[in-house]
């Protein structure tokens, strides 16, 4: 343990990531005891038996607890310090006031902007209760929009954010080249709609699936990138007037692009049922059920997690660009995947922050809870790689 235990944190919703960010919070979160809560309770013991087996203690305690029930998770919630919440986007609104009820503070997963907003709105709401509200918390959106922070805090005036992000099997396979680590909706949801970014210094919605390029991606290699949605969340928003472009890209091997665009042409990415034989099916149920089983991820799944930021702008009085990388891979001694580690450790770290008073009351952006330095030096410290370079802009 890194410090005395002091703080008592609960997660709701034990799934991989969850599991994840408890046993961050108990390896440095200074935790005095961490609530496992999941609808399933089974679920929920498994979590918290393996918490406790990788920390050597008895810290994780699991319990049932259904998300939908406002008033049981309030109960629950009631003493904790910070609740990590790890539910689908559809449940977290009602923990967040069951939270707010309990006087609990509060990150989440998020990855649904419209609801980021709506729990921003309770800022006067959190504040009475004195109680800090931190949304969007994970990968991307999280540790992304942190890494865009922290460029912009490298440059003496930054102007434009560029970020490209993705989880990827280390070793590809043909011919899907890809495996999921989490719902095969939340995959659809990302390549389909639109997302704020900053273009010419205004907010403007952009495509999902959109606006190709090749990067090259040290030590992997070329890799593809596209418009995906939710992963700027609100940083657009949050630095409108400040910057000119604010943008995010997913990446992925090659060839991913051109398969699942022809799925996305297709129509199997919509929601609205079709006639089929005198049958009513909805695409995007049937597109699920045939992918799904085909590239879900098995236990023991070895993938790589990448994050670039590129800022540009004015360092000591001359135009100049840093691109920071951050890389992460499947880990052997835990088994915890990069995807689980990036998501879940980057929720834990801002748990912890706010359990040490580093974050005002109130619901707060992610990209403005705290200096992306913090966030970015706890990653390190936890063996997350990070490189810096700086270049004259093109």
């Amino acid at each position: 343990m890194s410090e005395a235990p002091a703080f008592r944190y609960a997660v709701i919703g034990s799934g991989r990531q969850g599991t994840a960010a408890a046993y961050d919070l108990g390896r440095h979160g200074g935790a005095e005891s961490i609530l496992m809560a999941d609808a399933d309770l089974a679920t929920a013991q498994a979590a918290a038996t393996r918490v406790n087996r990788l920390l050597g203690s008895a810290l994780a305690q699991p319990r049932q607890l259904d998300a939908r029930d406002e008033d049981a998770i309030a109960d629950a919630l009631r003493g904790v310090d910070v609740v990590v919440c790890g539910t689908p986007f559809v449940y977290i609104l009602p923990v967040t006031r069951a939270a707010i009820r309990a006087g609990a503070s509060m990150v989440d997963f998020g990855g649904h902007t419209p609801t980021v907003f709506a729990q921003l709105a309770m800022d006067a709401e959190a504040e009475a209760a004195g109680v800090s509200l931190v949304p969007d918390c994970g990968m991307g959106p999280g540790m992304n929009n942190t890494l865009g922070a922290y460029v912009m805090e490298l440059l003496d005036d930054p102007r434009e954010v560029y970020l490209w992000d993705g989880g990827l099997p280390q070793r590809p396979t043909p011919p899907w080249n890809y495996q999921l680590t989490f719902h095969v909706n939340g995959l659809t949801n990302e390549y389909y709609g639109e997302s704020a970014f900053l273009r010419d210094g205004k907010v403007t919605m952009v495509t999902a699936f959109e606006e190709y390029e090749e990067i090259d991606f040290p030590p992997l290699g070329r890799l593809e990138a596209f418009t995906t949605t939710g992963g700027a969340s609100t940083a657009p928003y949050s630095f409108e007037g400040q910057l000119q472009v604010y943008q995010n890209k997913t990446c992925r091997w090659p060839g991913h692009f051109a398969q699942f665009k022809a799925y996305q042409q297709l129509g199997l990415f919509e929601t609205e049922p079709i006639e089929v034989g005198g049958a009513t099916v909805v695409p995007r149920e049937v597109y699920h059920a045939l992918l799904e089983p085909k590239i879900r991820a098995e236990p023991g799944f070895r993938d790589v997690c990448i994050i670039r930021a590129k800022g540009v702008g004015v360092k000591d009085g001359r135009e100049a660009a840093v691109i920071v990388d951050m890389i992460d891979y499947y880990d052997e001694a835990t088994g915890f995947t990069a995807m689980e580690r990036l998501t879940g450790w980057h929720a834990a770290i801002m748990a912890g922050l706010i359990a040490r008073g580093a974050v005002r009351r109130g619901a707060t952006a992610m990209e403005l809870a705290v200096p992306a330095s913090k966030v970015v030096a706890a990653a390190q410290a936890r063996g997350i790689q990070v490189s810096e370079r700086w270049e004259v802009p093109e």
